[in-house]
């Protein structure tokens, strides 16, 4: 028997919206990396069925969990505002696999100068291709601003880093382990609001809860803002203050100490244990829409090229 898709809105939430655990399982469901593997063909059979869905054209013995997954690939590859299919790097599938490889190199070699400006570096870098590949269609950055930005978040991560490292070479080990957080978190509290400095400038656009557009508001930009910096930095903080502490306990056990070639990938994979969780949960800490205002492009990644959706107000 066939599925009646007559009435489906494969652009409605699949999960309530509302609600905080709503929101994860709606970011658990576009982030998931397995999605970086799915071959291009099938990436272009869901665009495809997408298109196809909302023109009310699907396939004779379309199912409606075929449309779900879809509409999963379709959100993992493809950007928001163009359709256009992301690079696989910048995807926000690619968060957990990217992310796990650089925190756990961050949190590995922070002893020596030269290896933390590096993997600063190359985290800044990885920062600066996701923010490119997710730029807001609707408020262009233009190549000068990224750049400026790059450069000034670079500078800031190596300089945090470099400066505490120096501070705290008489302070406990763990001390010197969390180092790396503090100098991604500061990056992140310059990063974001120079990239979307623009938003800051003219405002972004606000609807009433009918979604009529009613102006721009630079105080919603500026919250907005805000909760992508507090998003970006929870979804760091636990990997990178609870793993040094179980290192540090790790690797005072003998076995472990004969295995110290094999301390870099078990970083790596830990890091990745908390961040397939953590990416979904930071990305679902606040509402798409606010109480009375509906903010266009409330979340952008590292961060991120993430779905935005509305959320019935009563």
């Amino acid at each position: 028997m066939e599925a009646d898709l007559s009435d489906f809105n494969i652009d409605a939430p699949r999960w309530d919206q509302c609600t905080f655990l709503g929101r994860v399982k709606h970011f658990f469901n576009i982030t998931d990396p397995r999605t970086v593997l799915v071959p291009e063909r099938e990436l272009d059979w869901a665009k495809v069925m997408v298109e196809q869905s909302r023109m009310g054209t699907v396939p004779p013995g379309t199912q409606v969990e075929q449309l779900f997954y879809a509409k999963k690939l379709y959100d993992s590859a493809f950007h928001p505002d163009t359709g256009d299919k992301m690079n696989v790097i910048g995807r926000m599938s690619f968060q957990v696999p990217g992310g796990m490889i650089i925190t756990g190199f961050m949190l590995q070699f922070y002893r020596t100068m030269p290896a933390v400006i590096f993997w600063q570096w190359v985290n800044q870098s990885f920062n600066a291709l996701v923010n490119y590949t997710n730029r807001n269609a609707a408020s262009p950055t233009s190549v000068r601003q990224m750049g400026v930005s790059y450069i000034t978040a670079t500078t800031t991560a190596v300089a945090t880093a470099v400066g505490m490292n120096m501070l705290t070479k008489r302070a406990p080990p763990l001390v010197g382990r969390w180092v790396p957080f503090a100098a991604v978190a500061a990056a992140n509290c310059v990063n974001i609001p120079m990239m979307r400095q623009q938003e800051l400038i003219r405002g972004i656009c606000v609807k009433d809860r009918n979604h009529n557009e009613i102006g721009h508001s630079r105080r919603a930009a500026a919250i907005g803002i805000t909760q992508v910096v507090i998003s970006r930095i929870t979804m760091a903080a636990p990997g990178m203050i609870l793993l040094p502490v179980l290192m540090e306990r790790l690797e005072k056990l003998r076995f472990v100490q004969r295995i110290r070639v094999l301390h870099a990938p078990l970083q790596v994979v830990l890091s990745g244990c908390f961040l397939i969780f953590m990416v979904p949960v930071a990305c679902g800490l606040f509402p798409q829409q606010w109480y009375q205002l509906f903010i266009t492009h409330l979340f952008l990644l590292n961060c991120l090229s993430l779905l935005f959706l509305t959320c019935p107000l009563s």
